[in-house]
């Protein structure tokens, strides 16, 4: 095991470094953004989702990591605490980025539904217009 991803408390994560000695923990990506956007105005929640989307859009480590700092910086004016949140986050929610690129998507939650393809949903059920009534 190489990398452990969950949420970020104290004692699963006190666990994981015991029973996991030697590998990398990172903060789930989704649960660090629904905390992060706790911190900002109910008005907000979908531009900061957004941009905090983006850091994960990068192609290298460099990439993923500058976009990071940038969309902290972006925020620090209207949203400090938010802002404060990702920097103190960062080391936790970057944790991916050593790893191969081809990785990086099945590393962002600790739900493994979150990587399989989402379900076509299924066509709701209507008469078929071929359909001949007797009467």
């Amino acid at each position: 095991m190489r990398l452990v991803i969950s949420d970020a408390h104290a004692g699963l994560k006190a666990a994981i470094a015991k029973v996991f000695e030697g590998a990398s923990w990172q903060r789930c990506r989704v649960h660090y953004a629904r905390n992060l956007l706790t911190t900002v105005s109910r008005a907000s929640p979908e531009m900061v989702a957004a941009a905090f989307r983006t850091v994960f859009a990068q192609l290298t480590p460099a990439e993923v990591e500058s976009r990071y700092d940038e969309v902290a910086g972006q925020l620090e004016a209207r949203f400090p605490k938010a802002a404060a949140s990702m920097r103190a986050a960062k080391q936790d929610v970057l944790a991916f980025t050593p790893f191969p690129f081809d990785h990086w998507r099945k590393v962002c939650s600790n739900n493994p539904q979150r990587h399989e393809r989402p379900r076509p949903r299924p066509l709701p059920h209507a008469p078929s217009s071929l359909m001949a009534t007797s009467q």
